[in-house]
């Protein structure tokens, strides 16, 4: 008689298990941010326990370069998928660029729930990792500007790559909202937003100076020289990695110097985010009591273009770092966020009627995310020179 043996089942580690952790650690360094994300977070998430993730990652920012980079390796590797046509006429390069469009906001859309690690966290990356991430998207924009190149032989080099800037700028805004449309209506508003850029770009682009320096005079009290010290320090480096200390120094005090005027880091960086809000909020204020559409649009994109390029830092502060405040505070912040993009939706709706509430907020987001790129690509040229090229830009992605 033959005796049998109960026998225990061999758990076997899935293939695709490195993969299931990278997607598990997106949506988590997407929502929380890289500084609030532990790698026990994310094991949790997975169903494993820290020894088994570990197998596969040795620390956190390991994880998060590899999540980082791989966002970017995917719309690059979209973007090489398709061919460069050896015909250089203008009908075979339009073509050529609109499939190459469509190929990057499909790879965006498909990661649009994460797509803001390599906007905002990607400051968390090491430098030598920026440089690797900065490489990627240079490539991308030379990529765009070949048959853009054919279609505007008037633009120098420098004017085309900004202009691909611009438009990968608007293609990548949707990662900044969660307004929802049907994905292939959506590829359609985007891709045209992106050639309506490359085709209305004005050359040449403002020359390169010394960076521009801030508009206003430097403050003069404690208060306002520790606010401007601390947008500064959390604009190149994000709020987490910026101390008390630090900033401190920045004016020539003690860390408990700091506390006779704010309670903490925190509330700096409320105080940032407040500031930013009532700028804007009084701009729209402005704008809205033209009865002229146009003249009323104008206005608020005038005086928002010139926020961006005056203030570049409180800017920066008040679109990427408003997760790092408290629950309360975020909300707040929030509805003061949505608000302002409300005002632009309206006005934007008198002057293109046929656009619908979505296609119209989709746009405004699309023109905020490219003021805000050209805002930084042109930090070394004059602010006036700056504003006025990006003007039209900004009225590109619009539609008007």
């Amino acid at each position: 008689m033959s005796e049998t043996r109960a026998t225990t089942p061999v758990r076997r580690r899935p293939r695709d298990r490195r993969q299931v952790i990278e997607a598990a650690a997106a949506v988590a360094f997407a929502e929380r941010g890289y500084h609030r994300v532990a790698m026990q977070d994310v094991a949790d998430e997975v169903g494993i326990t820290a020894a088994a993730l570990y197998r596969h990652f040795d620390n956190k920012y390991e994880l998060f370069r590899e999540v980082a980079l791989d966002h970017v390796h995917r719309i690059s590797a979209a973007a090489a998928a398709v061919d460069a046509g050896q015909d250089r006429s203008p009908a075979a390069a339009e073509e050529e660029l609109e499939v190459l469009l469509d190929a990057v906001v499909g790879a965006t859309l498909a990661m649009r729930s994460t797509g803001s690690i390599y906007r905002w966290e990607s400051r968390c990356l090491r430098p030598e990792d920026r440089r690797v991430l900065a490489g990627e998207f240079a490539a991308l924009r030379r990529r765009l500007a070949g048959p853009a190149a054919v279609l505007r032989p008037d633009l120098d080099p420098r004017t085309l790559d900004l202009a691909a800037l611009a438009a990968l700028s608007a293609v990548a805004s949707v990662t900044t909202h969660r307004t929802a449309m049907p994905a292939a209506r959506l590829g359609v508003l985007l891709r045209e937003a992106a050639v309506r850029v490359l085709a209305r770009t004005a050359g040449p682009a403002p020359a390169d100076g010394p960076e521009a320096a801030e508009a206003t005079a430097p403050p003069r009290r404690r208060r306002d020289q520790l606010a401007r010290a601390g947008i500064t320090m959390f604009a190149r480096r994000g709020y987490h990695d910026v101390t008390i200390e630090e900033i401190a120094a920045a004016v020539g005090l003690t860390p408990s110097g700091v506390y006779r005027h704010f309670s903490g880091k925190s509330e700096i960086l409320r105080a940032a985010c407040e500031r930013a809000a009532v700028a804007l909020d009084e701009a729209a204020e402005d704008a809205l009591r033209y009865t002229e559409p146009r003249q009323a649009l104008r206005l608020l994109a005038t005086a928002y273009i010139g926020f961006a390029v005056d203030d570049r830092g409180l800017m920066e502060v008040y679109t990427a770092d408003v997760g790092a405040l408290d629950a309360e505070d975020q909300r707040r912040l929030r509805r003061l966020q949505r608000a302002h993009v409300d005002d632009w939706v309206e006005l934007l709706g008198r002057v293109r009627p046929e656009l619908d509430a979505r296609e119209r907020r989709f746009l405004v987001h699309a023109g905020f995310n490219v003021v805000a790129d050209l805002s930084v690509a042109l930090r070394h040229a004059p602010a006036a020179d700056a504003k006025g090229w990006i003007e039209p830009v900004l009225e590109a992605t619009l539609g008007v």
